[in-house]
């Protein structure tokens, strides 16, 4: 049992699927938050600490690259890796997540042991 992950993502049923999928590749956590931009991530990032951010990149209000300048710039989540979700044609911006502090990256659709390999490493550096 780990501490607290925070999911970010604007489709409600897509931070169902990353929840469970964490659970099925026996990342249990004790406390799951769940924002539906990076405006509301940046909210619970605000008042909370976490172990793990789950971000989504394309959402409305604030997509994940505009959060992570965000968190870089208000020195929120100090050291906590943050894992892009994303989706095909979108490799550009996973090199900028990464140029601005994504630990890694995993591509939808995505499957337990995928999600393992790219989280668990991040976890236990």
């Amino acid at each position: 049992m780990r501490g607290t992950v925070l999911v970010v993502d604007d489709s409600a049923m897509m931070r169902k699927v990353v929840v469970r999928t964490l659970q099925l590749a026996g990342l249990e956590f004790e406390t799951v938050l769940e924002a539906a931009d990076g405006s509301q991530a940046l909210t619970q990032l605000q008042q909370r600490t976490v172990e793990l951010i789950m971000c989504d990149i394309n959402m409305p209000v604030m997509d994940g690259l505009e959060l992570l300048k965000q968190i870089k710039q208000q020195q929120l989540a100090i050291g906590v890796p943050i894992v892009m979700v994303t989706t095909e044609g979108s490799e550009s911006q996973v090199l900028q997540a990464i140029a601005v502090g994504a630990k890694g990256y995993i591509r939808k659709p995505f499957t337990p042991a995928q999600l393992a390999s790219s989280v668990l490493p991040l976890l236990a550096a």
